[in-house]
């Protein structure tokens, strides 16, 4: 997480008069040669955008104005005064007097129609006020704030300014309510503060889902009481070798917390019947024939399996479900179910009939690969799909019949979402099983018509993985993720009829100095119009 100093507030006023001149407090215009970033020019692209009028100016007089009593509003305010204060010097303060100007934050109990994570934005050149359903639309509206300011606004250290809101206003709301970005902490281990650091930069797109993937066969990376070897033993190498790591469960819980902060809700995953390997070294009851193997430090897959036919696997399941449910306020549960080459077809269904209502009594709701579609889902579950445009008519085919069935999609095409493929041959990181991705490959598709035979109602939303064999450094995530990460946010969130490379590429452009100034990372794609840096 980026740490801010917090600047005096004189300097902050004595910069804005360096800045605008003698009458900066509010009365002066912003130098001629300042123009704000056109309205809606941002990513995700919102879904309405009516510009027009004068730009809002924020200076040393703006206050930012909350509901009366409205804990959700002043925190949000308060994050927000967070993000402007280090660059623009000014102090803002968070209040909840009903005067007319500055940045007004308002809940709305009547404007249903902007759903839980839709907000209404308009700029004028008194204000700038954002008005939400719900917290999360709040929060949304904020981050759109954010991106119509000037990129240095992400600076940790004063800058000259000015910060002009252009004027209009946007009217906006999901395409789809599951956007999600998945972090693979098993192969290298992250820690709090790099998955923390993440959550902030998948916030500023939106993005309301952490998909956690919390063992393989190289780690496991949660404490469970009932079972401590798991994240002792079981989570003390990674691939390549190395220390590893494993979250204790305040630690957990302070992610959770976090995440909650900027609206995303975590999704864990405990991956089975494969991808077990750290977990079956761990405790010799959960092999068939009682040998446990040797930790396992490499890349391969679908070499582990727990013994489907033994009481104590599901003496197992449920405990580690059971403990990670209470700790996890969000709906989903993740239970993986990919790359089960060693488990039979007939092992396979019976494992994940039984375990899915595992999942079902500690009340989550049941995500899988979409594998999971080989046995029976539950009502209300979500296969994960992560094939690629190549897959076999027949697995396609099978994933819509479920589909048709009740069991909703989200989509997280290998060959367009998986941040870990290499963007080129030339890309020093990552892999390249699924092909090459390069930045408009991962932008240029539908998930409304993706899956054939899908109808769109089964499709929840989009994922973009990032998984970690080559990885073990925060710098390293946002190489692979940026700027791929936005245009799958944007699939998530805009509406279809926004989607055209040609305009998109110049939104995400704009994007760098952003990511400069938040000290990030980023492959600069050919296929992007960057410009200078």
């Amino acid at each position: 997480m980026r740490k801010r100093q917090r600047p005096t507030r004189l300097l902050g006023s004595l910069l804005l008069v360096a800045a605008a001149g003698a009458g900066a407090l509010g009365a002066a215009p912003a130098p001629a040669a300042a123009t704000a970033t056109p309205l809606g020019q941002i990513v995700p692209a919102p879904a309405e955008v009516t510009a027009g009028g004068s730009s809002y100016e924020i200076t040393a007089k703006t206050r930012i104005r909350v509901d009366d009593g409205s804990r959700e509003a002043r925190r949000i305010g308060g994050y927000l005064a967070g993000v402007l204060r280090p660059s623009t010097g000014y102090r803002l303060p968070v209040t909840d007097d009903d005067a007319g100007d500055g940045i007004r934050l308002e809940l709305s109990k009547k404007d249903t129609a902007l759903g839980g994570e839709g907000y209404r934005l308009t700029s004028t050149g008194r204000s700038v006020t954002i008005v939400a359903h719900a917290p999360a639309g709040l929060f949304h509206g904020v981050q759109t704030l954010r991106q119509q300011l000037p990129a240095a606004v992400e600076s940790d250290s004063r800058q000259p300014g000015p910060w002009l809101v252009a004027g209009g206003t946007v009217e906006d709301s999901p395409r789809y309510g599951y956007r999600s970005a998945m972090l693979d902490v098993s192969r290298h281990f992250f820690t709090v503060d790099q998955v923390k650091r993440y959550i902030d930069q998948l916030a500023l797109y939106k993005i309301n889902k952490l998909h956690l993937h919390l063992s393989d066969d190289q780690g496991w990376r949660i404490a469970i009481d009932s079972w401590p070897r798991l994240a002792t033993y079981g989570g003390s190498t990674q691939v390549g070798g190395g220390a590893g790591g494993y979250y204790t469960k305040d630690q957990y819980k302070d992610l959770v917390r976090y995440a909650a902060s900027r609206y995303l809700e975590v999704v864990p995953e405990i991956d089975m019947p494969s991808h077990t390997n750290a977990a079956l070294a761990s405790y010799a009851e959960l092999n068939c024939d009682g040998v446990a193997p040797p930790l396992y430090t490499g890349t391969d897959v679908g070499f582990s399996s727990l013994c489907v036919n033994k009481p104590v696997t599901y003496d197992f399941v449920d405990d580690v479900v059971r403990e990670i449910a209470a700790i996890t306020p969000g709906k989903y549960l993740h239970i993986g179910g990919d790359e089960a080459h060693s488990t039979s077809h007939e092992d396979y269904v019976t494992f994940m009939n039984k375990v899915q209502p595992i999942v079902a009594k500690y009340g989550k709701t049941v995500v899988g690969w979409h594998q999971l579609t080989e046995a029976t889902p539950a009502k209300g579950a979500l296969a994960q799909y992560w094939g690629l445009d190549g897959t076999s008519a027949a697995e396609k085919a099978r994933v819509a019949a479920a589909a048709r069935n009740g069991t909703g999609i989200v989509l997280s095409p290998a060959d367009r979402t998986y941040l870990d493929m290499k963007y080129t041959k030339d890309t020093p990181l990552g892999l390249a099983w699924a092909g090459y991705v390069e930045v408009q490959r991962s932008y240029d598709w539908d998930p409304g018509n993706y899956l054939p035979g899908a109808p769109g109602s089964a499709i929840r939303g989009v994922e973009a993985p990032l998984w970690s064999e080559t990885l073990s450094t925060s710098p390293q995530i946002e190489y692979m993720a940026f700027p791929r990460l936005p245009g799958v946010a944007e699939l998530g969130w805009s509406p279809a009829a926004t989607h055209d490379w040609g305009t998109y590429k110049v939104r995400l452009a704009a994007q760098a100095p952003r990511w400069d100034a938040l000290g990030m990372q980023y492959y600069r794609s050919p296929q992007v119009p960057w410009g200078s840096r």
